[in-house]
């Protein structure tokens, strides 16, 4: 499995183009939400409010390991992508780990200047989510 220190520099590197492409093909990528949280989307609870697309999140800690479930739909390929890039990058990391994630992620990853204003909020939104649901449960 990737990880952010290995996958930062290759974003970093590539045009906006490749950058693109790559959140593409993370997009396609994301595994499909669990059965037994499908029932839980007409709940709220899970809704990541900020992002305009509507994007559910679950995240676990089990046995000092994380696990991130998402439910995001196939239209929205770049919240998709990069939602499915902190999944496989995060998932069974050590909850201290995903609190040394940079909170300028996107900036690091080349990614703010190539997303809208609107999706950066939104994508921030997520990785917010993810660190306080770690540190809540941990």
């Amino acid at each position: 499995m990737p990880t952010l220190d290995t996958v930062i520099p290759r974003f970093k590197a590539a045009d906006r183009t490749t950058r693109l492409e790559t959140l593409l093909d993370y997009s396609r990528k994301l595994p499909p939400l669990p059965a037994r949280f499908r029932d839980e989307r007409a709940r709220d609870e899970h809704r990541v409010d900020e992002c305009q697309t509507p994007v559910f999140l679950w995240v676990e800690v089990d046995d000092h390991k994380v696990h991130i479930h998402a439910d995001v739909p196939p239209e929205s390929p770049t919240v998709r992508g990069f939602i499915s890039l902190l999944a496989r990058t995060l998932n069974g990391a050590a909850p201290a780990e995903v609190a040394r994630v940079p909170d300028d992620l996107l900036d690091q990853l080349g990614l703010s200047e190539t997303l809208g204003m609107t999706r950066t909020q939104g994508l921030t939104a997520i990785l917010y989510r993810i660190k306080r649901s770690v540190a809540a449960a941990a």
